[in-house]
């Protein structure tokens, strides 16, 4: 059972307090946390629970936010853990985005969902199709009506009528004119390439994202060709658990509109779509840096949205880089951004320069880490394939459509 839940931005400030529990948490608790997460930097941050003098804390960052709950009760991890990701979530999908200033214009919306999604300390309504029902998402109108009424309120008067159903996570009666249906792959691909150019690790996330506009209470099965190697799968729960775990097959009725149908790992993967090779020469106070890019493995779809980023070391007084295709733009933080795009086929792009040190350092004594951006349309690189899709309970024929995105995750070469 959860008791408190705080928002805090990145210099520490309680942006937002809900207390879940006739116990009050006091506010101290955030003073406690933060004074650690100064002195311990990263390595506090990236720990999901935490336990103080008084409390267990429960934590997740996203775009700079920390979602922080609290409880002094026995409760499983992974409940408080997955519950903060599901708000973090339902408010990206609200807000249309997640930061500071669009929780501070918001701050009655976001207290409202927070009051539909747990009671007591205990998750209740986190599915945003219901949300959607229940309290209206923010919009010019709206602001403007709750300035002229005084009335800031944005929950409806009556229940949705899927509370009273068997299928809570969709709306009763609903109708489409046209009855379609649209099932995407999309994967991130993590990966590390040491200094010696050997890939370290190599591992998708991946997500079947489903866009769904038919009409009643339809029944959908799902079928994968090589569903064996999927890991660490996670399953909205539309998803009837026994067909998956006897052969593999998502049996499910689908809310309304877009959802997160399933998400998996496939790890152990052998080889990356492009290579990034740095090279870097330091003597004298200056260092002489090149970096080439290339296909590595042609996917068969086009690589584009290909982008370098590296942080500058801070020994480093200034840069002076070129490349023979794309644009190079350094930050007031020091962060090199290299933007590629496409790359052709007739050359294989390159960036090179030098960097020159502060005075009394002969050579560079940290060498930077290059994150790598990409996107390809239209292929999974995992491999997973989709076999069928099958419907039930409909009047009419629906349209499926299906595709695939592989994107860059956590993407770096180490020089």
């Amino acid at each position: 059972m959860l008791q408190c839940i705080f928002l805090l931005s990145d210099s520490g400030e309680v942006m937002l307090e809900k207390q879940l529990t006739g116990h009050r948490v006091d506010r101290s608790i955030c003073a406690w946390f933060w004074e650690h997460a100064i002195s311990q930097a990263d390595s506090f941050k990236a720990l999901p629970v935490i336990a103080s003098p008084t409390h267990y804390l429960f934590q997740i960052v996203r775009e700079g936010i920390t979602f922080l709950a609290c409880t002094q009760v026995e409760m499983p991890p992974l409940m408080g853990i997955e519950f903060l990701c599901r708000v973090a979530d339902v408010l990206t999908d609200y807000l249309g985005g997640l930061n500071e200033d669009l929780i501070k214009d918001n701050f009655v919306i976001v207290y409202e969902l927070l009051d539909e999604m747990i009671d007591n300390g205990f998750p209740l309504t986190t599915e945003p199709n219901i949300l959607r029902e229940m309290i209206a998402p923010p919009n010019i109108v709206s602001k403007v009506l709750s300035v002229v009424t005084g009335n800031s309120s944005n929950v409806s008067n009556t229940l949705p009528g899927a509370t009273a159903s068997c299928v809570p996570w969709r709306t009763t009666d609903l109708k489409h004119t046209s009855n379609e249906v649209y099932v995407d792959l999309v994967e991130e691909m993590d990966a590390i390439i040491n200094r010696d150019g050997v890939l370290v690790k190599c591992e998708i996330y991946g997500e079947v994202q489903v866009n769904s506009q038919l009409s009643g209470l339809p029944d959908l099965t799902l079928s994968f060709a090589n569903p064996s190697i999927l890991n660490d799968v996670r399953f909205h729960p539309c998803v009837r658990f026994r067909p998956w775990e006897s052969h593999q097959i998502l049996s499910f009725v689908p809310p309304d509109g877009q959802f997160k149908l399933m998400s998996y790992r496939v790890k152990n993967l052998k080889t990356t779509p492009i290579y990034v090779k740095p090279q870097l020469n330091s003597d004298s106070g200056t260092c002489r840096i090149h970096v080439l890019v290339g296909i590595r493995n042609d996917p068969g779809k086009t690589i584009d949205s290909v982008a370098v980023e590296f942080q500058l070391p801070p020994c480093v007084l200034s840069a002076d880089l070129t490349s023979n295709h794309g644009t190079i733009n350094i930050l007031a933080n020091k962060t090199c951004s290299w933007s590629i795009g496409r790359i052709p086929k007739d050359k294989a792009p390159s960036m090179s320069g030098a960097l020159v040190l502060e005075p009394g350092l002969e050579r560079l004594n940290v060498y930077p880490t290059f994150q790598v951006g990409f996107r390809i349309m239209g292929v999974a690189l995992s491999g997973l394939r989709i076999d069928k899709l099958d419907l039930k309970n409909l009047p009419n024929r629906p349209y499926k459509g299906f595709r695939a995105l592989t994107r860059a995750g956590e993407y770096e070469v180490r020089s």
